[in-house]
């Protein structure tokens, strides 16, 4: 990853305009970037100026006067996080719900038989997008990859926040479901994963367009095995025409692996190169069934190698994952095999940093090595594996010439104390608490803490309404039809007062 103040990725094609200056004065511990190195490096006691949309200087003090003065003592200033693969329009719902769920004759995963029990009405979505955007603000996000489907008012409520977004509508030529929670049919139209194609990318340029001027676009045909070969390889041909990233779920579960296989003979790695969908625009969503995993006991040992050598990306998203008892294998051997890892929030919470703690914590178990991975290799995914997967060189690093898209974070929280390295104390230990201030395109989005575009405990009201909603078309949706209690009885049963 090179980032440098020629980095020639303002997306939005605008210029700078002169604009007052903002000083963070003498701060206590700075992730700077070292260009020669070609690494993110500690720097103590520096200034950071940043005018406009750009970091205009990293160093030394300086006597004159900024607009803006802000006391760096007793803080940390990193880089804006990214986060490559996230749901915010649908996953938020699901909290206290999908937990504990996975289908043990489906290879423990979630997503034939419960993913679409809960179906969000506008006001849902809204609530869920302003909730997961809060989070993910609060948490030091100042990039996401938005993958959903698309909906009244998504692309404004992006703007709204002051996030740096990828819309990226989902789309596809089936649809999956099960009839009896061990076998998986699908449903196809073509025609109608054709149009729905087209409508992704007219939204695509409308996001491309927004008065914002943060929002761009990701082409994601939504999952391999629910789109046709010629729909995959049209994607993925329209996503390097227009000079657009490229994702698409692959390789997420065994159900997945087999599927491929019995089409095609292929794995769903090995498939997806043939079609000419691998590359460096391009980013798999999860990974994790690649030809290696031990759940697969699979003769073969290529797929890594063919990411690595393709520069293809893979989005890794450990928390949900974790829940079903699976895992990337692991992640510390992507990296040494030469895959691009960045990080993503697949589920509640919408807290990048409780994902690259679980994602360090996954990847020693999987490894059975504590030394399989480095916090380096987390913040690196979360920075500069993110901007690489975009194709950027302008934010995940703090530069002259870079984005303006910085987080300040408290060293003087109990939690971040004793304070011997700031970045381990903040994902192992401190967490969002932490995080005091974040600045997007130089604007600033989270004070104390707090997301400034939307109300969160409003939205979390308005979300807890839309699931109780929903909560009640569950057993139209569940091929046994079933109720949400017994799906997903409660922790404890509520005892009636007598």
């Amino acid at each position: 990853m090179r980032c440098s103040p020629a980095c020639g990725g303002i997306s939005d094609g605008r210029m700078m305009t002169e604009t007052p200056l903002t000083r963070i004065r003498n701060a206590d511990w700075v992730v700077a970037w070292d260009s020669g190195a070609g690494r993110h490096v500690y720097r103590r006691g520096v200034d950071v100026e940043f005018a406009g949309d750009s970091i205009t200087h990293i160093g030394a003090p300086r006597g004159d006067s900024a607009a803006r003065e802000i006391d760096g003592r007793g803080l940390l200033v990193m880089p804006g996080l990214i986060d490559i693969h996230a749901h915010p329009s649908t996953e938020p719902m699901l909290k206290g719900l999908t937990d504990e769920v996975g289908s043990p004759k489906l290879y423990m995963s979630s997503l034939y038989e419960y993913l679409f029990l809960f179906q969000s009405d506008a006001a849902g979505k809204r609530a869920a997008n302003e909730v997961a955007l809060s989070e993910l603000m609060a948490s030091g996000v100042t990039t996401l990859c938005d993958l959903s489907i698309e909906h009244e008012g998504w692309l404004d409520t992006l703007g709204e926040s002051g996030i740096r977004a990828y819309a990226a509508p989902m789309f596809r030529s089936a649809r999956w479901f099960t009839r009896n929670g061990h076998a998986v049919d699908y449903e196809w139209n073509e025609a109608a994963g054709r149009a729905a194609m087209e409508s992704a990318l007219r939204l695509i340029e409308r996001a491309r367009q927004h008065p914002s001027g943060r929002l761009s676009g990701l082409v994601c045909p939504a999952q391999i095995d629910t789109c046709t070969p010629e729909l995959i390889a049209d994607a993925a041909a329209a996503a390097r025409e227009r000079r657009l990233p490229f994702q698409i779920h692959a390789a997420q579960s065994v159900v997945e692996f087999q599927e491929i296989m019995r089409r095609h003979g292929k794995t769903p790695i090995e498939w997806l190169h043939s079609l000419g969908a691998l590359g460096p625009g391009a980013v798999i969503g999860h990974g994790i069934f690649l030809d290696h995993h031990s759940w697969l006991h699979w003769p073969s040992r290529d797929d890594l190698g063919r990411l690595a050598a393709t520069g293809t990306s893979v989005a890794h998203c450990p928390t949900v994952f974790a829940r079903r008892g699976i895992t990337l294998q692991d992640f510390g051997a992507y990296k040494r095999a030469g895959v691009n890892l960045g990080l993503g929030t697949d589920t509640f919470p919408h807290n990048l940093l409780e994902e690259m703690r679980n994602a360090a914590y996954a990847a020693r178990i999987s490894a059975g090595s504590a030394h399989t991975l480095r916090t380096t290799d987390l913040f690196d995914a979360a920075t500069i594996g993110g901007a690489k997967a975009l194709g950027r060189e302008d934010i995940g690093c703090l530069a002259p010439g870079a984005k303006a898209d910085l987080v300040l974070v408290d060293v003087t929280h109990p939690a971040m104390r004793p304070l011997y390295d700031p970045i381990r104390s903040l994902v192992y230990a401190a967490g969002e608490r932490a995080v005091r201030q974040v600045f997007v395109d130089g604007r600033e989005v989270v004070r104390d803490g707090k997301a400034l575009a939307f109300d969160y405990a409003d939205a979390a009201a308005r979300l807890e309404a839309a699931q109780r909603r929903a909560i009640e078309k569950v057993p139209q949706l569940d091929w046994a039809r079933r109720s949400v209690a017994e799906l997903m009885p409660r922790t404890y049963e509520v005892e009636a007062i007598q």
